[in-house]
C-alpha cells in the first residue's frame, strides 16, 4: 500500500488516497476508485481498508480516496472532490500499474451516491467546470458498484413521513441532509449531482452512454427502496445494470466479509464486474483473506 498520495495540489488531508495493489500480478490492472460512506460528514479511506484491500486481492490496483466532508464542506464538495480524483487518476493511474481505460467506480452509502453522481458527470452534460472536465476525458468508468445509497439527499421527507420508519432513521436523514446541502433546495429545472437519481428519471439525454451499474442493498436497510428505485430508472433507460437485495442484510452489511450474506455480495460484485473487466490474471482470493 502507499499511503496519502495528493490528487489535488491544495495540501490537505482530505485531497489525499492510498493506494492498494495486489502481490504478484504484473501488467496494467483494471482500477478501482473506491469512495466511502458515512453520511457525507464522517469517516475516511482509513476507515474504508478493509473495501480496498477486497478488490486489490482479486486483481484491482485501488485508488481508495478521501473528500471533503459536510458540513464544514457542503455540496459540491464532496462529488468535485470525486470527479478531481478520478481525472487525476485518468492520468496518472499507469504508473501504479493501473489501466485508466478500466476504471469501476466503486462506494456505499454517501459513497454510493458519489459514486454514481460521478458515473453521471463522466456521462451528462454538466454546467459545472469540474464536471465537464470529466466528461471530456478520453475514457468514462466501465462499471458502477453503488451500495445501499441514499440517491435524492434534498428529499429525505419521503423517509421523515412514512410511519414504517423508526423514528432514530428519520433524525439521521433530517441530520445527512442538513449537513450536506444546509437547507439549500435544488433547482428543479436543474437537477443536482446531490440527487443523482432525479437526472437519470428525467429525460435529459446522455453525452456518453452510462457504465454498467450494479445495486445492492440489504432488505434490513432503511435505504432499500433506492436500489429498487434505481434500477427501475436504469431500466427506462435501456441502460445495462444489474439490482440485488440480500434478505436479512443491514445498511453496509457486506462491510462485515466473514458474513456468509456479505460474502455472497462480494462474489456477486466481481461476477458483475467479470463482465465489463479484463480480471483474468487476478488471484482467486476471498475478499475476506
Amino acid at each position: 500500500m502507499i499511503q496519502d498520495v495528493p490528487y489535488t495540489d491544495s495540501g490537505s488531508t482530505f485531497h489525499c488516497l492510498d493506494v492498494y495493489r495486489p502481490k504478484h500480478v504484473s501488467g496494467p490492472r483494471p482500477v478501482v476508485l473506491y469512495i466511502h460512506g458515512g453520511g457525507f460528514s464522517l469517516l475516511s479511506k482509513d476507515t474504508h481498508w478493509i473495501m480496498a484491500l477486497a478488490f486489490a486481492r482479486r486483481g484491482f490496483v485501488v485508488f481508495n480516496i478521501n473528500y471533503r466532508l459536510a458540513p464544514a464542506h457542503r455540496y459540491p464538495a464532496a462529488i468535485e472532490d470525486v470527479c478531481a480524483a478520478y481525472e487525476w487518476i485518468a492520468k496518472n493511474a499507469e504508473q501504479y500499474g493501473g489501466d485508466p481505460s478500466q476504471v469501476v467506480l466503486a462506494g456505499e452509502s454517501a459513497g454510493g451516491n458519489l459514486a454514481v453522481a460521478g458515473a453521471i458527470a463522466t456521462c451528462f452534460e454538466r454546467p459545472e467546470p469540474w464536471a465537464r472536465r470529466v466528461l471530456d476525458l478520453d475514457h468514462s468508468p466501465v462499471a458502477v458498484l453503488s451500495g445501499c445509497p441514499i440517491l435524492e439527499v434534498s428529499n429525505v421527507d419521503r423517509y421523515v413521513e412514512s410511519k414504517s420508519m423508526p423514528n432514530l432513521y428519520k433524525g439521521v436523514f433530517r441530520d445527512l441532509s442538513w449537513a450536506y446541502l444546509g437547507g439549500n433546495q435544488p433547482d428543479p429545472a436543474e437537477p443536482s449531482l446531490a440527487d443523482p437519481i432525479l437526472i437519470l428519471e428525467s429525460d435529459q439525454a446522455w453525452q456518453k452512454p452510462l457504465p454498467p451499474i450494479f445495486g445492492f442493498v440489504g432488505t434490513k436497510d432503511p435505504l432499500k427502496d433506492e436500489v429498487l428505485r434505481l434500477g427501475r430508472a436504469l431500466k427506462g433507460r435501456d441502460s445495462p445494470h444489474r439490482v440485488e437485495s440480500y434478505a436479512g442484510g443491514t445498511h453496509a452489511f457486506h462491510a462485515f466479509v466473514f458474513n456468509e450474506r456479505a460474502r455472497r455480495c462480494w462474489v456477486e460484485q466481481f461476477d458483475f464486474l467479470r463482465q465489463y473487466v479484463d480480471v483474468s490474471h487476478a488471484p482467486d482470493e476471498s475478499p475476506a483473506r
